[in-house]
């Protein structure tokens, strides 16, 4: 997927709307300064692709590092899980500061948009890695690991996106960066 929709038209933080604390967007309008404007389920979609996105690149790279390098299951796991959040935290971070944020201040809105969404997937996705028999051992060129792999991101998917529809609508997640829209 390309850059993220949410991503591409940001403000610097001095403009930030000061009503509700988010920008208006389609699913996040100002609702009269009453608090966090509900939240769609396609606004939750979207956010929880952009995680899925970085998890993906930061998982996938982990693997194939992991497992040229000869590496058991444990320490590519960790290797991916970490790739996995420099990734989703990177993808965020790129959006905002091209609304003019220093690098600080992208880095603490990345990781209070995407800290719990990519802590939740990595939890799911490995633990489906881990379940399915002989999956982490079948090698890259397995399609048993392949098809592991993508059935585990799809599992995280479903079980995300509800879970950060919740988040965005109590103004928290990928709501933070909403806030950099025009």
């Amino acid at each position: 997927m390309a850059e993220h929709d949410h991503h591409a038209h940001h403000q610097p933080a001095h403009h930030q709307p000061a009503h509700t604390g988010h920008g208006e967007h389609a699913g996040h309008g100002a609702h009269g300064g009453h608090g966090p404007a509900p939240t769609t389920w396609k606004t939750a979609a979207s956010a929880t692709l952009h995680c899925l996105t970085g998890c993906a690149i930061g998982e996938v790279l982990g693997m194939v590092i992991g497992t040229a390098l000869g590496w058991g299951n444990l320490p590519t796991i960790i290797l991916a899980v970490a790739l996995a959040f420099v990734f989703g935290y990177a993808l965020t971070m790129r959006g905002v500061l091209k609304a003019g944020l220093t690098f600080g201040q992208a880095l603490k809105v990345a990781l209070a948009a995407d800290t719990v969404s990519i802590m939740i997937m990595e939890i799911v996705d490995n633990g489906i890695m881990l379940v399915v028999p002989g999956a982490m051992d079948a090698g890259l060129a397995s399609g048993l690991f392949w098809g592991a792999l993508a059935f585990a991101f799809l599992v995280a998917f479903l079980v995300t996106w509800p879970i950060n529809k919740w988040i965005i609508g109590k103004g928290k997640g990928h709501a933070v960066v909403h806030a950099y829209h025009h």
